[in-house]
């Protein structure tokens, strides 16, 4: 792979960009205190904005590194921020990384968490050379699965009691996009 961090990237209504020292009291107000967003997450929901501010620093301290990536969604119309989208785990030896996203319930069903992850699939599959992206979600969250499947992700299985989250551990359900698959 060929990695190099990350940069803007503009869909039709998107903009994927880095974090902005701004950014905490959006992230805060707009997904990370909601209990429809977090109850799925691996993180608490964000006690008060200043948690929300740490993180956004943690992120921009981390730009420097090329195996960084890590972008706020923002609506092109408003620039309103309505969530983040993520590689959460780059395996080097089979050349894949996990990806993972939150998005503001006030936005749900709008096709935006699908948008973003087609717009950092063309740039991880393109420029930075990955050969597989995969996602995994909750099973009692179902509508992260049709994101999943809505970016051309095959379900792989069912991973019995393999995931932690603010409801407790979980079953996940694993998809995957080969790169083979994208480029037909």
């Amino acid at each position: 792979m060929n990695h190099k961090g990350t940069k803007r990237i503009e869909t039709e209504r998107l903009i994927l960009r880095q974090a902005e020292p701004n950014d905490g009291e959006k992230m805060y107000r707009n997904w990370a205190t909601e209990e429809k967003v977090t109850q799925f997450m691996s993180w608490p929901p964000h006690s008060s904005p200043d948690v929300s501010k740490q993180l956004i620093q943690e992120w921009m301290d981390s730009y420097g590194k090329n195996e960084f990536y890590f972008w706020m969604i923002e609506l092109k119309n408003n620039h309103e921020l309505i969530g983040s989208i993520s590689v959460v785990e780059i395996s080097e030896k089979t050349q894949s990384v996990e990806i993972g996203y939150g998005i503001g319930s006030k936005w749900w069903g709008n096709g935006y968490t699908a948008e973003a992850a087609n717009g950092i699939m063309k740039y991880l599959f393109e420029e930075i050379g990955v050969f597989r992206i995969c996602a995994k979600h909750a099973t009692g969250n179902p509508n992260s699965g049709r994101v999943m499947q809505k970016i051309g992700m095959q379900q792989e299985g069912i991973l019995r009691q393999s995931g932690k989250c603010n409801l407790g551990i979980v079953d996940m359900v694993h998809y995957s996009i080969l790169r083979n698959e994208y480029f037909k």
